[in-house]
């Protein structure tokens, strides 16, 4: 199965670990383009003067681990496309164009599942398709969850628990199943 990775999926680093972990697995064949890294490069701006400078980085190290990943722009195809929010049609586009099965966003409303179907697409919000992978392969989901949670106490010095670690990172049915 290949999945296109919104740059909102991208973006916050636990959700990303936990969601490329699981590719490196082999369960999915992870998809994005250059327009997508480079949105994650220019959202991580927020978080300080360094964050564009630290997402590069891990844009380059995340490209070094998936050489397939990204998808070429297909001149012409955006043209005939349209998504309530016209600047995500890249998006889409892209997933097309890696004949991809599905869209993995946290932005429901910017793509609508009757559009996407017409294209044979479908939605996925993270939580959902993790907590998925994990009822399927808790033996390969598990410890992909666990190495997230040992990586994110020792960076930030907190004592997490994998609930509030998913909770905060936007995950929380799939932490509650975690822990169930």
């Amino acid at each position: 199965m290949r999945v296109m990775i919104d740059a909102c999926v991208l973006y916050p680093t636990v959700m990303r670990e936990v969601i490329l972990g699981v590719a490196a697995t082999g369960l999915f064949q992870a998809r994005w383009s250059d327009r997508i890294l480079e949105e994650w490069a220019r959202a991580a701006r927020k978080i300080g003067p360094n964050g564009e400078t630290i997402a590069r980085g891990e844009i380059s190290l995340i490209s070094s681990r998936f050489k397939d990943a990204v998808v070429p722009k297909h001149r012409g195809l955006e043209g005939r496309l349209w998504l309530p929010d016209g600047s995500d049609i890249h998006v889409l586009a892209a997933a097309i164009n890696g004949s991809c099965d599905s869209i993995l966003t946290m932005n429901a409303k910017d793509f609508p599942r009757n559009i996407l179907e017409e294209e044979g697409l479908t939605r996925c919000d993270p939580d959902g398709f993790l907590r998925d992978f994990l009822e399927d392969r808790p033996d390969l989901v598990t410890p992909v969850a666990d190495t997230v949670l040992v990586e994110a106490r020792r960076l930030s010095g907190a004592d997490w628990t994998m609930r509030a670690l998913m909770k905060k990172a936007r995950l929380p049915r799939f932490g509650k199943a975690l822990t169930a």
